[in-house]
């Protein structure tokens, strides 16, 4: 026998070791919706966040406004 018949024969012998989910495939997508869905609106509640406090922004630009820059 030569070895290409000896591996098509092996081959061709080997069962499937099919692992089942633990659920429906279309539920992971579901979740994954869902994450992202979460996660955007986490993202969505930090909007705006730099012009909550407008009077304090505009007190620390006012006090340092001036031309100069602190070597940064």
């Amino acid at each position: 026998m030569s070895l290409a018949t000896v591996l098509t024969g092996t081959v061709m012998t080997e069962t499937v070791h099919a692992r089942e989910l633990p659920m429906e495939a279309f539920a992971y997508g579901l979740i994954a919706i869902a994450l992202f869905a979460v996660l955007g609106g986490v993202a969505y509640s930090y909007r705006d966040v730099a012009n909550r406090h407008r009077a304090k922004a505009e007190a620390y630009a006012a006090r340092h406004s001036g031309a100069e820059h602190g070597g940064h």
